[in-house]
């Protein structure tokens, strides 16, 4: 068995098992931009003659109408993506992603996990984003557009001031007049993106016959990369996909299925979207299409945000509510549920259960996994493709006891396994903590968190846990401060 670990984690494309088009020109900038930024349309505005005061750098993204979400036929599709059209209006937005430099100017500090000037900042949460764009706004002796009160922030759509785009207006950018899964030829390669370079468009279907694959395997950098160092879209926007995602205005909700024109989202919600994937995604999770949340109050190393100004003084406010979930009463028992497949994940949960003394609930099949590695791939990829629900062996009894779940799972093709998604349908998890915990081969996260508030949205996200692999000297001391931080009592 350890001989057979060690050849599988050997594997260059391992998956972490044990741990539209519009009509005529659409864009112009506010100023010149480097010469690989210009497409057969772009045309350069006089900055003289412009209504609007525009920064350098800002391409002018001219209204029009689009598809927005994806075909019942796009590979890798979620059911959250419902196609239907959307009409924007013009509106400017960066060539680039917000630069640490650029943040800590305005804000005099830089909470970024990677550190470098040029480099976009991240770990910021979507107040954050929202509060540098009114201190930028004011600085510049611009209105600025949003009034935050707490967790209620509303937009003033006819001021001047630097804002974030809505969802709509992202993917009309990214698109770039494409209805593609992306909006280059074929899928991006790691030459032409910075993401999880290893895991390519439609890799999970192909590991061993690459010679399907439109693009094959490249560069995984592990960080973020300095903005613009990569070829821009076709409207002159660069790393719209991968580096680091990009907060939106919007709520996380269903779409509307009738045509809208500048939808903002729901007028509530907990968690808040952010698009276009970062240096740790794989490819299929940077699909224009694809839709990414996080509670509005958390960061994270892989987002970042890329800023907007209106092309027009808009008419009126829009104005949302955070609707925080309520935790538990207190005095509730903590719960360690995990699902394992190499023991990575279970050694996780020992060492906290270990720590805690908290109940310990193997999450298992009815119909267990393979252990054999070749027939485990295509078993637990058939389920997450299909994004099947396989049945559980056991179940918890008495979960209304619990106030906080402990929530651990291998980082399978950067999401959850399946039999995590069969738990978290099976119970009721509102008003419940859920501080989720992950084995991985270098991807972290991936967009797991993400898979697991679409499936519990009534339940509080706390901060999660990432080991690599088995953890190694520092699991024990890494548990601890991680407990430590979500407040939970230890022995």
């Amino acid at each position: 068995m350890k001989k057979s670990m060690v050849l599988f984690l050997s594997l260059p494309m391992l998956i972490s098992f044990t741990a539209c088009s519009q009509e005529g020109d659409n864009i112009s900038s506010s100023a010149p931009t480097p010469a690989a930024a210009a497409p057969q349309t772009f045309e350069v505005s006089d900055p003289e003659t412009s209504s609007v005061d525009v920064p350098d750098n800002f391409v002018l993204v001219k209204g029009g109408n689009f598809q927005m979400g994806s075909p019942d036929t796009e590979a890798w599709r979620s059911e959250d993506e419902t196609q239907h059209t959307v009409t924007v209006s013009d509106f400017y937005i960066s060539a680039y992603e917000l630069t640490q430099a650029e943040y800590e100017s305005v804000m005099g500090s830089n909470p970024s996990s990677f550190s470098g000037g040029n480099l976009p900042v991240e770990n910021i949460s979507w107040l954050d984003a929202a509060a540098y764009c009114n201190a930028r706004s004011e600085s510049e002796g611009r209105t600025p557009v949003y009034t935050i009160d707490g967790q209620n922030v509303s937009w003033n759509r006819s001021a001047d001031g630097y804002r974030l785009p809505t969802e709509a207006e992202w993917e009309y950018a990214c698109r770039a007049g494409t209805q593609t899964p992306f909006n280059t030829e074929n899928s991006p390669s790691a030459d032409e993106v910075n993401y999880y370079g290893h895991y390519p468009y439609q890799i999970e279907e192909n590991y061993f016959s690459q010679g399907n694959l439109e693009t094959k395997p490249g560069q995984y950098r592990e960080t973020t990369v300095e903005v613009g160092s990569f070829e821009p879209n076709p409207w002159g926007l660069y790393d719209m996909y991968g580096n680091v995602s990009e907060w939106v205005w919007d709520y996380y909700g269903p779409y509307s299925t009738e045509e809208q024109t500048d939808p903002t989202g729901p007028d509530s919600g907990v968690l808040r979207v952010y698009r276009g994937g970062g240096w740790n995604d794989f490819a299929k999770n940077m699909r224009s299409a694809y839709r990414a949340t996080l509670d509005q109050e958390k960061g994270s190393f892989n987002i970042g945000l890329r800023l907007v100004l209106n092309a027009a003084a808009g008419a009126g406010s829009v104005s949302t509510a955070g609707t925080q979930n309520q935790t538990g009463t207190g005095g509730g028992k903590v719960l360690i549920a995990y699902f394992s497949w190499g023991g990575n994940t279970k050694g996780v949960a020992e060492e906290i259960e270990r720590q805690t003394g908290a109940d310990l609930f193997e999450i298992t099949l009815v119909n267990p996994y393979s252990s054999d590695y070749n027939t485990v791939l295509e078993e637990a990829q058939r389920d997450q493709n299909e994004q099947a629900r396989p049945k559980l062996a056991g179940q918890v009894e008495n979960m209304e006891q619990y106030d906080t779940v402990l929530l651990g799972y291998p980082n399978w093709w950067a999401s959850i396994p399946m039999p995590i998604a069969s738990f978290l349908e099976e119970y009721d998890f509102s008003g419940k903590t859920i501080l989720p915990f992950c084995s991985h081969g270098g991807g972290r996260f991936g967009q797991s968190l993400t898979a697991i508030t679409k499936l519990a949205p009534d339940a509080v996200m706390g901060d999660a846990l990432d080991i690599h692999y088995s953890g190694g000297s520092s699991l024990s001391s890494d548990v601890s401060a991680w407990l430590e931080t979500n407040g939970i009592q230890t022995n």
